[in-house]
């Protein structure tokens, strides 16, 4: 996850949190994650993709990141 920043530099921020601290079960939970997983959120907080887990594919992400910033400069 960490190499993401670096590949969109300049365009995503990112943010590693601990899924075990009682305040992020509660939005791990939320997300219907299991236990973890990878959150792509706006600017504002919003939701903008999500994957659960272990299912975590960064192919995935990075093609979900590519189509969020496509048409953003």
């Amino acid at each position: 996850m960490s190499g993401l920043a670096g590949e969109f530099s300049g365009r995503v921020v990112g943010k590693n949190e601990d899924a075990t601290t009682d305040a992020n079960k509660k939005i791990v939970s939320a997300l219907g994650f299991e236990s973890h997983g990878l959150v792509i959120r706006s600017a504002r907080g919003d939701v903008l993709w999500k994957q659960a887990d272990h299912d975590v594919k960064m192919d995935d992400v990075r093609a979900a990141l590519r189509n969020l910033l496509k048409d953003r400069k």
